[in-house]
């Protein structure tokens, strides 16, 4: 009997994110696909080193057997960038500025001054650093900020079914701070949604009072 074979049948091409390298040649292999890991790598703080961060062709897409799936693969070791000046910008501002540069805000400390929301003082490690000193790409930084008056009062915002991001600049833009983040699995209702909060909507509290947050989280199926 003659042999039949499933050449030029399609494939659909996995989600290999967060595989490590010492497991994708194995794992493609046996579904019928190459590997190709691409010379230029990136660098995530959140994923392990040498795990995919990056891949094409993507996830869910038919190609033929044997079709190379080309690798991107997280640094070892994050590039160093030079630190940007934080200092008298206004913490709206800051977010952005961070992000653009490849680097995560920490803990916001407020302190009496008349300038509401105004960077002082920009920490790594608890040590001020200064704009242009060479700091590892993924670092948090500290902020050192004012709190106008001091004795400020405000009325907590609303923030139940608002987005994670959306409600993190108003606490922010009100002179509040983010307090505690709690995650809560749930499958009803969108993730990175606020549930609940404490100070409750209303409350009365001083600038810089921290809120608390419990936001929506939907757990991630593994692909193994």
């Amino acid at each position: 009997m003659p042999n039949y074979t499933n050449h030029g049948q399609t494939v659909t091409v996995p989600d290999l994110e967060g595989f490590e390298y010492a497991e994708l040649e194995k794992y493609l292999s046996s579904r019928d696909l190459q590997l190709e890991i691409s010379s230029d790598s990136g660098f995530n703080a959140e994923s392990k080193p040498l795990s995919v961060i990056k891949q094409s062709p993507k996830p869910g897409s038919k190609v033929k057997q044997g079709r190379k799936i080309y690798i991107t693969l997280n640094a070892k070791n994050a590039p160093l960038i030079k630190m940007p000046n934080l200092v008298n910008s206004l913490l709206k501002n800051v977010q952005e500025i961070l992000a653009n540069n490849g680097l995560v805000r920490g803990e916001i400390i407020y302190v009496p001054d008349i300038g509401i929301n105004v960077v002082l003082e920009q920490k790594y490690r608890g040590r001020n650093i200064p704009e242009g000193f060479e700091i590892a790409k993924g670092s948090q930084i500290d902020l050192v900020v004012g709190d106008g008056l001091g004795n400020q009062i405000l009325d907590v915002p609303n923030l139940v079914g608002m987005d994670e991001i959306d409600a993190e600049f108003l606490i922010i833009g009100s002179g509040l701070r983010m307090g505690r983040i709690n995650y809560v699995s749930t499958d009803t209702v969108p993730q990175g949604t606020i549930l609940q909060q404490m100070p409750p909507f209303g409350a009365v509290v001083k600038t810089g009072e921290p809120i608390d947050l419990w936001i929506s989280e939907i757990t991630k199926a593994t692909n193994f």
